[in-house]
């Protein structure tokens, strides 16, 4: 594809009613202070993992293309090189830890199932270690250990790594801090996703009765406790870099289409599943925004460092916001997207006003800087076709 910067940015803003999506070490939801106000906060973390959930729930995603994230490598690439090469267990885990020990530096951890450190790889890559032994495997389980580690020592299993990369992997990057060879860097990067507006933890008082007590003994609870939780109107953002995508997956142009519209989907429709059982706080966004560009990223949180105050609603008020945020930075600033696509509802423009010709200039706002309104499926079309008409620029 052309070298030129292209970067899609995603803003969202998403209402979620009481809820502990994201919590700290004390089992309260995060939070941050941002323009003087107490902020609830989501970590970029928490959220970049629900995205990569997200993407095993995409029937146009072949699993095979996802990675994963353990320290049980050694055990997967045992259980495959059995499952291929018709090695027994001991045998394929004798030549798995081999394979790994050398040329990865995969030693195990405090377990011996596991590594010392996770490790982020595709299945593919797995078993393109795999074929680097897979018609010898039985001579070299025979070997001594010296033997077998002096045979293995030249073979290319970090380089098996190194190329195609799974979807998640391309997108997230890696980070393996004793061999900088096997470093990714990310295409994507996410922000932590905070509140428009202040907030107030507050406290969930519970009680668990027990089903099988008998009527006559003494009334109470078996179990109480409290869980804490807040709610609030998030500012959610995600910037993805095309180039860095395309060179992460070979410059294959499909490969990155396919992947840049699995991330639009899965980081619009993701959500972390932190107490999901207690408050079912799953919801949909009020609006979101696909910004392609070819200047440099922009985060619009900027919108939001006066928080919003308002006791009819903030999701609207927040939607003006957001637009206004887009116009002040192209603009001012001459940093103007090359194509907006968004979904929202026109309603919202009124839902922020009161007076009809507030309502007029709110409605063009919006249409002006977030486009005409569409549904999903229509807006991740309209975003990817920008893009691959990047692709496909003559230098």
């Amino acid at each position: 594809m052309s070298d030129r910067r292209t970067y899609i940015d995603v803003h969202v803003l998403q209402t979620v009613p009481p809820s502990n999506l994201n919590r700290d070490d004390a089992g309260s939801p995060k939070q941050a202070i941002y323009g003087g106000a107490r902020r609830a906060r989501v970590s970029s973390q928490a959220w970049k993992r629900a995205t990569r959930k997200e993407f095993k729930k995409q029937p146009d995603i072949d699993p095979s293309r996802l990675g994963t994230r353990t320290k049980r490598v050694s055990t997967l690439l045992a259980a495959r090189l059995a499952a291929r090469t018709g090695l027994d267990h001991e045998a394929a885990t004798r030549l798995a830890n081999a394979l790994l020990a050398h040329d990865l530096k995969v030693t195990p951890g405090k377990k011996e199932s596991e590594s010392a450190y996770l490790l982020f790889f595709g299945v593919s890559q797995l078993d393109a270690i795999i074929g680097l032994v897979a018609d010898r495997a039985a001579e070299l389980a025979a070997l001594a250990d010296d033997a077998l580690s002096k045979t293995v020592a030249d073979l290319p299993v970090r380089e098996q790594l190194r190329v195609g990369h799974p979807i998640d992997v391309a997108l997230f990057g890696r980070m393996v801090a004793d061999i900088n060879a096997l470093n990714v860097d990310a295409a994507a990067q996410v922000a932590h996703a905070l509140s428009v507006h202040p907030v107030e933890i507050e406290f969930d008082y519970f009680t668990a009765v027990d089903d099988e007590k008998p009527a006559d003994e003494d009334a109470g609870a078996a179990m109480i406790g409290t869980v804490e939780f807040t709610s609030a109107t998030l500012y959610r953002y995600a910037t993805l870099n095309v180039v860095q995508l395309s060179a992460n997956l070979g410059n294959d142009i499909a490969a990155t289409e396919d992947a840049t519209r699995a991330f639009l989907q899965a980081f619009v429709r993701s959500m972390p599943t932190g107490h999901q059982n207690t408050f079912a706080h799953r919801t949909l966004p009020t609006v979101v925004t696909f910004a392609v560009r070819d200047d440099q990223p922009v985060n619009c949180v900027s919108a939001f460092e006066k928080p919003i105050r308002s006791k009819d609603g903030i999701a609207a008020h927040a939607a003006v916001r957001l637009a206004e945020q887009l116009r002040f930075s192209s603009e001012k600033w001459d940093i103007t997207p090359l194509s907006v696509a968004s979904v929202y509802d026109i309603a919202l423009a009124e839902a922020a006003a009161k007076r009809s010709e507030e309502q007029e200039k709110n409605s063009d706002l919006l249409t002006r800087w977030l486009g005409q309104p569409s549904g999903l499926p229509e807006a991740i079309d309209a975003t990817v076709s920008a893009v691959r008409a990047r692709f496909t620029e003559v230098r």
